[in-house]
């Protein structure tokens, strides 16, 4: 173990959120102590100081440091912890289309999240009290009424920002019900992406999913195409009984395949449209996905999300591009990787 440690992190959260969701379950996989606690208005001035006010909040214990954002959390745990049940695939190729597919679902996957969350009416009034109980415990009655709907029209007012528009919706609900088919035909509770023992891809998609099978419409869906992978989810929850191996160079199952056949005609055109709008100054792009429109506004964030991917496929070793080109190859993919 690398890294100086006095006692269990401090991961805070929340139960809605998809993000503390995969880090919670990721920590538990890798048997790495920790007390959960829920960020609520009777703590949230402890993390005044973290900027942006994101979740979840990792505390290290050697000095009570607050970080953010999942992704890096989940490598600066690997360094810490360079043996203790590491979710990157030891294979790099492996490693870095499982950092592709968790990429992929923090960016593109959370999407059918907020859709399904504040669309549709049952979706939109189970969410908004289910987090005004567990943010705002001292609200009850008539404040906890007016604070949940504070809230989801907050929501509701953001979804333009994140691509969630009325014309965008059969994109977003095709793809939730195509990830969810290939899912079907390959997980189980020692079946995963890249082995028998869950990835950081796994827990990308576990993240939003298990949202996903939370609310009432997407539950719904789940439960009707897809009851195999909603056990698994249950799962992932906490699988740090799980033993196992990562798969052979040749033999990624048919399910990660598509995924990644996913993420090479729909995730990285959709990075690199909005990308392309930015160098030009536009304040929106669109293009065409799973046969349907797409436009939204323009993210800046995501712009490092291709950087970073891009860095990544470069710096592969000749044999291990090679074996990630095989994957990726006539989705339009390697394309967008390759390019400056």
């Amino acid at each position: 173990m690398s890294g100086q440690q006095s006692g269990p992190y401090t991961l805070i959260g929340s139960n809605g959120s998809p993000y503390s969701l995969k880090m919670r379950a990721l920590m538990r996989y890798r048997r790495l102590p920790f007390n959960w606690v829920l960020r609520t208005t009777r703590n949230r001035a402890e993390f005044e100081a973290v900027k942006p006010a994101l979740v979840p909040v990792l505390k290290l214990p050697e000095d009570g440091s607050l970080h953010i954002d999942s992704t890096p959390l989940i490598y600066r745990l690997e360094d810490r912890h360079p043996d203790a049940r590491s979710v990157i695939p030891k294979n790099k190729a492996h490693a870095f289309l499982s950092h592709l597919i968790e990429d992929m679902a923090d960016e593109w996957c959370t999407k059918m999240m907020f859709h399904y969350r504040w669309t549709y009416d049952a979706d939109i009034h189970y969410a908004s009290y289910w987090i005004a109980d567990d943010s705002f415990p001292d609200d009850v009655g008539e404040k906890r009424d007016s604070m949940a709907k504070s809230f989801a029209e907050r929501q509701i007012g953001r979804m333009p920002l994140v691509g969630c528009t009325p014309e965008n919706a059969p994109v977003i609900e095709t793809g939730y019900q195509r990830i969810l088919s290939l899912l079907e035909t390959h997980v189980g509770q020692y079946e995963f992406l890249f082995g028998t023992r869950p990835s950081i891809g796994d827990f990308g998609l576990y993240g939003q999913l298990r949202v996903l099978a939370t609310d009432p419409t997407p539950l719904s869906i789940i439960r009707a195409i897809a009851q195999r992978t909603e056990s698994w989810l249950r799962q992932m929850d906490d699988a740090s009984g799980i033993e196992g191996d990562w798969a052979a160079k040749d033999t990624l199952p048919a399910a990660t395949q598509g995924l990644l056949e996913f993420a090479g005609y729909v995730y990285l055109p959709f990075l690199a449209a909005n990308a392309q709008a930015i160098s030009k100054g536009q304040d929106s792009f669109s293009l065409t996905l799973l046969d349907h429109p797409y436009s939204q506004g323009v993210f800046p964030y995501q712009v490092k999300c291709l950087q970073d991917l891009k860095r990544r496929y470069n710096e592969l070793s000749e044999e291990n591009r090679a074996t990630v080109d095989h994957y990726l190859g006539g989705t339009g993919a390697l394309e967008i990787l390759a390019s400056n």
